[in-house]
């Protein structure tokens, strides 16, 4: 299994810094932020963008991926997000994690002045961000014309670091998301469940996230698609609660989320109050007991041997 941290972009790089820094130090496989323009508890506080604090990060690590989590339609255009997400893997010499999802509009459809589109037309436009992303991404040059994305001659050049393409991250908790995951994502994202409601404990999440990666496998069967290339990435905290209480229970979690299929686990860097509120002390217990190469619940070769790289489709 890997091991992921988001880390939320509310602090001066002066401090935030030392959180990416020790999240290669403690281990982690993957790194992640939030790709808002303002995020729904922050409206009033400190939010950094999200580009330049990834580019900020590529340079002071190492060996740790990084990526969004995730990136949307609401406030990207394939073309210009190809071209950032094309030289934030240059700059990490391959390290970049493309995570894309349909966005919810909120707070960021406010500021741009958008009109808010139902849910059935976010889910077109999504499917047109995913497949032009794609194409963007691996091919040197790419025009298209969809509902809502049109490009003529789009140059994308050297291209990406990783070939064919960086990895993308697809998020969905849906049919219509999770079929579109299987065609497009190397990496699979759920929450188990949309939105920021009330959070369930990990192993009460057990039987959605199940049914999800069942129809993930179906989705990629009716394709012709081998299920084992698609990663499998739940992202807790959110919907997802009780992995951070202590070490035990972040083993506890990987250890049924791994008896599932899932091959990722995210946490959030715990903050001091809400949202993902808890002791950034838990995090060295983890890296101690569960990160470390030596671990016995981390057997085998350790991906910490240089910065593992997924064979995109």
């Amino acid at each position: 299994m890997r091991h992921g941290v988001m880390i939320l972009p509310e602090q001066r790089w002066s401090i935030s810094r030392e959180k990416w820094v020790k999240a290669e130090q403690l281990g982690f496989d993957h790194a992640w932020t939030y790709d808002h323009l303002n995020w729904r508890w922050f409206r009033d506080k400190p939010w950094f963008a999200t580009m330049p604090t990834l580019t900020a990060a590529a340079l002071a690590t190492t060996r740790l991926q990084i990526g969004t989590m995730v990136a949307s339609p609401g406030i990207r255009h394939p073309v210009s997000f190809a071209k950032e997400v094309m030289t934030l893997d240059d700059l990490s010499d391959g390290r970049f994690l493309c995570g894309i999802g349909a966005g919810a509009g909120g707070f960021d459809d406010q500021l741009l002045g958008v009109q808010p589109l139902s849910p059935a037309a976010r889910a077109d436009r999504f499917a047109e961000f995913v497949t032009l992303t794609d194409r963007l991404l691996r091919d040197p040059v790419t025009s298209y014309a969809g509902e809502y994305f049109v490009t003529s001659e789009a140059h994308v050049h050297p291209g990406c670091v990783q070939r064919p393409r960086v990895p993308l991250a697809v998020a969905a908790t849906g049919p219509r998301g999770i079929r579109l995951a299987a065609r497009h994502a190397d990496i699979w994202v759920t929450i188990a469940w949309p939105g920021h409601g009330e959070p369930v404990r990990y192993d009460k999440a057990l039987p959605v996230l199940r049914e999800q990666s069942d129809l993930l496998e179906r989705e990629c069967a009716a394709l012709g698609r081998d299920p084992a290339t698609v990663r499998r990435l739940v992202v807790t905290g959110a919907m997802i609660d009780g992995v951070l209480e202590s070490a035990e229970t972040y083993r506890d979690a990987c250890g049924v989320f791994d008896a599932i299929g899932i091959t990722d686990v995210v946490v959030h860097w715990p903050r001091p109050d809400f949202p993902y509120e808890g002791d950034p002390d838990v995090l060295e217990d983890i890296a101690a007991s569960v990160l470390s190469p030596n671990s016995p619940a981390r057997p085998g070769p350790s991906s910490r041997e240089g910065h593992p790289r997924v064979a995109s489709t």
